[in-house]
């Protein structure tokens, strides 16, 4: 039964194989593993390929049957149409676009175990140019931030520095007025008099300026802050909204592109194992003597030619007969004096009714 199956699996006659040997029938039947167990192998391959991109069991497994269904019958037919010759140059010819597909099939294959079996690597490449585009996204957005949030920035500088300024303006006439009060400078008199007085309101004046300048100056800087805030907050919300989409790069391709960043060699040997079970069987087909299934099929499609040209010729013969009967038929027909009268009747009568309906038609129009 298991034989059987594999039969079916490598495309071959399975009535032929019955009448063959022993010998036949198991190499046959290890080319049909050969083809199943590559399509097992491409159903595995492709449904965890396709659970990368869609995270999904039951979608991954329909789907990676499909395919695992369309490797099995490219394989399938790509054993089953090598035939057998007397040149073994033909047969190469023959295989070459056979192993040119097999080989993509393989690379098809291969790709996403490789992306299994060195996943842990993959994930630490795949860490790395995420860190990588998060720091390039927040770079990103606070390039488009900054400009505002520094413009903001100068203006509490600016209002600050206006406070300050005021306030040494106000220190140095405290120190004018308290100096001249000490005799220390100014006129040099010790004592409170008209110049002392001038100074104080010179100084009182500033020091209400200056408080007045801090209210207003202080309810400005809070307005400013409040807009660097606000823009800081919108800035850590793009930064978040777009944190998700790099933390979700870990698709087939991203996979793919981490893959090429490895070292060439693991991935290349795997691909070396996948191409060799891919032509494997078609490589058994070539380096096999031709044996006693190639040469009963042989025999079968010799019979079935033979038959169809069998069939062809007598058609040929056939209506080259008949083209000979009817010919000499007709020309013997050609000499009969009855039939020439009769033809010559049945004309006359189509002229007079040709002339009968002219004249009708004229007598009719001249009314």
């Amino acid at each position: 039964m298991l034989n059987q199956f594999f039969w079916m699996c490598s495309g071959a006659d399975t009535d032929i194989l019955k009448t063959s040997s022993k010998a036949e029938q198991l190499k046959y039947a290890g080319i049909g593993g050969t083809v199943f167990f590559t399509a097992v192998m491409a159903f595995i391959a492709s449904s965890y390929a396709l659970f990368t991109v869609f995270d999904n069991y039951y979608t991954a497994i329909f789907f990676g049957l499909i395919w695992g269904l369309l490797i099995f019958n490219l394989d399938r037919f790509i054993v089953s149409t090598i035939k057998k010759s007397d040149s073994k140059w033909k047969e190469i010819w023959q295989a070459t676009p056979r192993i040119i597909l097999a080989i993509i099939i393989a690379v098809v294959i291969s790709k996403p175990l490789e992306i299994k079996i060195f996943e842990k690597e993959i994930n630490q490449v795949l860490l790395t140019q995420k860190n990588k585009l998060t720091l390039a996204n927040k770079a990103q957005i606070a390039n488009q931030f900054t400009p505002e949030i520094t413009a903001f920035q100068n203006k509490i500088t600016g209002l600050k520095q206006e406070i300050d300024n005021k306030e040494a303006e106000t220190n140095a006439l405290y120190e004018t007025y308290i100096a001249e009060a000490e005799g220390r400078k100014g006129t040099k008199l010790l004592g409170k008099g008209p110049v002392y007085a001038e100074k104080r309101e010179k100084h009182d004046a500033a020091l209400a300026e200056l408080q007045q300048i801090k209210t207003e100056n202080k309810a400005k800087i809070v307005e400013n802050e409040a807009q660097i805030a606000a823009l800081l907050n919108k800035q850590t919300a793009q930064i978040n909204s777009g944190q998700p989409i790099i933390d979700g790069f870990d698709g087939l391709m991203a996979r793919i592109n981490a893959l090429e960043e490895l070292p060439w060699l693991p991935s290349f040997f795997i691909f070396l194992l996948f191409l060799a079970i891919e032509t494997s069987p078609i490589l058994a087909k070539l380096i096999a003597s031709k044996g006693e299934y190639d040469f009963k099929t042989q025999d079968v499609e010799n019979s079935v030619r033979d038959w169809v040209k069998q069939k062809e010729n007598q058609r040929e013969k056939l209506l080259n007969t008949d083209a000979a009967l009817n010919e000499a038929i007709y020309n013997e027909l050609a000499d009969e004096k009855e039939l020439y009268n009769y033809k010559k009747q049945k004309a006359r009568e189509i002229l007079q009714f040709q002339a009968d309906a002219f004249h009708n038609s004229q007598k009719s129009i001249v009314g």
